[in-house]
């Protein structure tokens, strides 16, 4: 087994928390390299890039969060662009909360940071809107990133720039340590090999397989499935936010609609006729009119889910080794802040009060 030593920080995951992360830490002078196994299985690259502290009807400490987030969103978007020489895709376009019922609207958790819409103030908004929706609430402080098919792109092409190192292919098989400090990692390469990686410092990053190295953290897997239709050009301009289903329209008119949620399937891959049933359903009750539309892509994923449904960030249970992992939903809207808090932990530089609270409040072993 040969065995190599790194000053570098081990970024453990390259999906969009790694790379945020990375980017982070190499814009800060320090030496990066990111162990992945398969970057294109990362959430990062399945969700729909929703930016929905708001919409999402966050509560407490998880909504503290998101704002903090989304409000560092557009300075963290221009450092990506600036570095890598990509556009990200981030739109400010508003979304819109859809209810049956005006008692259904005032009863939701951030009904008091959004506009109360009527039917009219609806089809005002999402012209076409199926006939059960009755009232609305519009966030217009909300909105979404182009994850897909350009963060992600961005953010690698950043990194790359900034001279942070890849290695893809790798599977990190286990945690090394001395007592309760981290060591390294022991790997095995795309070609079978066996290696083992000592380093100082590393950020566990794996999302919903964090627990393969970890097994003391709260996380596992929640399946969702999606599927993309190819719109006219501005034939949607809101997110719309629904029960069970959302649809968030790009730029060129192509229709990401989401997401199916299967805490039961593990890891089990694929496409189910039941769940693409229950999207084809959500589209036909939220926007009737793109059913007609033609189908790109279907695609699935894992969310890192929690018991709580907030992520674990910070310290771990073994020195050396931090946490940016368990986002579940919510992991592009907080990719920022993470990466933010991670960098300056890692830099030994002092939190703001707000963010010191809430590493404590999201640490690994609040449950």
């Amino acid at each position: 087994m040969a065995a190599m030593r790194t000053e570098s920080v081990l970024i453990l995951g390259g999906g969009l928390m790694g790379l945020a992360v990375a980017h982070k830490l190499a814009r800060r002078g320090r030496s990066v390299e990111v162990l992945s196994r398969r970057r294109n299985e990362a959430a990062g690259f399945v969700a729909a890039g929703m930016l929905a502290p708001h919409a999402e009807g966050l509560c407490k400490e998880q909504l503290q969060l998101g704002q903090l987030s989304l409000e560092s969103i557009p300075s963290w978007v221009e450092q990506i662009e600036a570095d890598s020489g990509l556009c990200c895709g981030l739109r400010p376009c508003g979304i819109v909360v859809p209810f049956a019922t005006a008692t259904q609207r005032d009863l939701y958790p951030t009904a008091y940071l959004g506009e109360t819409l009527n039917r009219s103030g609806l089809e005002r908004e999402v012209a076409g809107i199926g006939p059960n929706w009755q009232a609305g609430l519009l966030f217009s402080q909300d909105g979404q990133i182009d994850n897909r098919r350009q963060l992600m792109r961005a953010l690698e092409t950043a990194c790359v720039n900034l001279g942070v190192r890849f290695q893809e292919g790798v599977n990190v098989q286990e945690l090394l340590q001395d007592g309760n400090t981290f060591k390294g990692v022991r790997v095995r390469n795309a070609e079978g090999e066996l290696h083992t990686l000592t380093s100082k410092e590393a950020v566990l990053c794996c999302g919903a397989w964090s627990v393969q190295l970890l097994p003391e953290l709260s996380i596992y897997p929640v399946k969702g499935q999606m599927l993309s239709l190819q719109g006219p050009r501005n034939a949607l301009t809101r997110i719309v936010f629904g029960p069970g289903t959302y649809l968030v329209p790009r730029e060129d008119g192509l229709l990401v609609v989401g997401a199916t949620s299967e805490p039961d399937a593990g890891f089990t891959e694929g496409l189910t006729p039941c769940g693409q049933r229950q999207l084809q359903a959500g589209i036909a009750s939220l926007l009737p009119q793109a059913n007609q539309w033609p189908p790109m892509e279907r695609w699935w994923g894992f969310r890192p889910c929690t018991p709580d449904e907030g992520p674990l960030l910070g310290r771990s249970s073994v020195d050396g080794l931090w946490l940016a992992t368990g986002h579940h939903r919510n992991g592009v809207l907080l990719a920022a802040i993470t990466a933010e808090m991670l960098e300056n932990c890692l830099s030994n530089e002092p939190l703001s009060t707000k963010q010191q609270q809430l590493l404590h409040a999201f640490r690994w072993d609040r449950f």
